[in-house]
């Protein structure tokens, strides 16, 4: 296993290289390239500028988060087949590059949603947190403004403002996309990129859809453990995996995330652990990683990393605000680092226990 952060670059990211190199047992990050529109074919040198960038502060990219999909391939129109081209072109140059993960996910017009990006905690934290009823009063066309508004001029990854100024025509677009449609336009697209995937040795690993339910009528279909074996066996291919993301999936709180893990043996190739506690029905708030100050039992979830042979990449994802610290929402420094450190932990010590656990 290979702890790394998030990082979202230089003008983005109010984290730096230097205090990620800082972080004991984390040698690497997950980037992206945030001047690319979805659709657009990566340059290499840019890449390769970016990998420099990250070499220089002794660290190493293991992984694309994202190389986000254009809308025209979700909502399957026939311009999709010169995006998913741009998609092959960019594998084969990422590959090239010496990257070999991809992070994406298939969410319609919205990427993962919450109501509140700084609720408060007990402990004086703030963190990112869910209300299905205050969503249930808001206009879709006005959720990009509303969370812009509460974002406080920080950068919100999977929201970016050249999509949601065309938020209308989205929902538009899909309104003939359900949830079939949308597994059609996702094998089609995986059919399509699966080749080169295995041929440049890249693996794709979805993110689940957060949270796991339809979000103002909009299919979605990475939610659970059913549908999660179901992708694997759409385009069964070793490159066609998943990020295990803890959070997202366990938005349902009847999710069992150990049993989970164990039946995907093989197809996690990415790992987002962390912590949130169910507050009510549709309603959720993250919080520390720790086991006692959330719904979720982080041993168990690590055990079963262990136990399965996970050897992939893995990250704390998300953190509350601490200490005064003022920084893109979830994506602070010190509480990734606080993570880090606890997962980092339970698996040292996972990994010098008897196997008869």
């Amino acid at each position: 296993m290979k702890m790394e952060l998030r990082w979202f670059g230089d003008g983005f990211d109010t984290v730096t290289l230097s205090q990620i190199r800082r972080v004991a047992g984390v040698r690497g990050v997950i980037t992206t390239l945030y001047d690319t529109l979805p659709g657009e074919k990566w340059e290499k040198e840019k890449v390769l500028r970016l990998k420099e960038q990250v070499n220089r502060a002794g660290l190493e990219i293991w992984g694309i988060e994202s190389v986000n999909i254009h809308d025209d391939i979700k909502i399957g129109l026939p311009s999709r087949d010169r995006y998913i081209e741009n998609y092959i072109e960019t594998i084969r140059i990422l590959a090239e590059c010496g990257i070999d993960l991809i992070c994406y996910n298939f969410m319609p017009v919205f990427d993962w949603t919450r109501t509140d990006l700084a609720k408060p905690r007990p402990d004086g934290s703030t963190v990112l947190a869910y209300d299905q009823a205050e969503i249930d009063k808001i206009d879709p066309a006005n959720m990009f403004a509303a969370m812009e508004q509460k974002a406080d001029g920080h950068l919100l990854p999977g929201w970016e403002p050249e999509r949601m100024a065309r938020i209308q025509e989205l929902f538009e677009q899909y309104r003939d996309v359900d949830e079939e449609k949308l597994w059609q336009n996702l094998k089609y697209f995986l059919q399509a990129i699966m080749p080169a995937c295995e041929k440049y040795g890249v693996k794709m690993a979805i993110h689940p859809d957060d949270p796991a339910w339809s979000v103002f009528g909009l299919p979605r279909i990475i939610t659970g453990k059913e549908n999660l074996l179901k992708l694997t066996k759409l385009v069964d291919s070793p490159c066609n995996g998943i990020t295990f993301c803890t959070g997202s999936l366990g938005t349902n709180p009847a999710a069992d995330l150990p049993d989970m893990i164990r039946s995907l043996k093989g197809r996690i190739h990415f790992a987002h652990i962390r912590n949130m506690e169910h507050t009510g029905a549709g309603k959720f708030e993250e919080c520390a990683h720790l086991s006692e100050d959330g719904s979720f039992d982080m041993f168990e979830i690590m055990k079963a990393l262990y136990d399965i042979g996970f050897d992939g990449i893995m990250r704390p994802d998300h953190g509350r605000m601490i200490w005064g610290e003022q920084a893109m929402p979830g994506y602070g420094l010190y509480d990734r680092a606080l993570g880090s450190q606890y997962l980092l932990g339970l698996w040292e010590a996972l990994s010098k226990m008897p196997h008869t656990l």
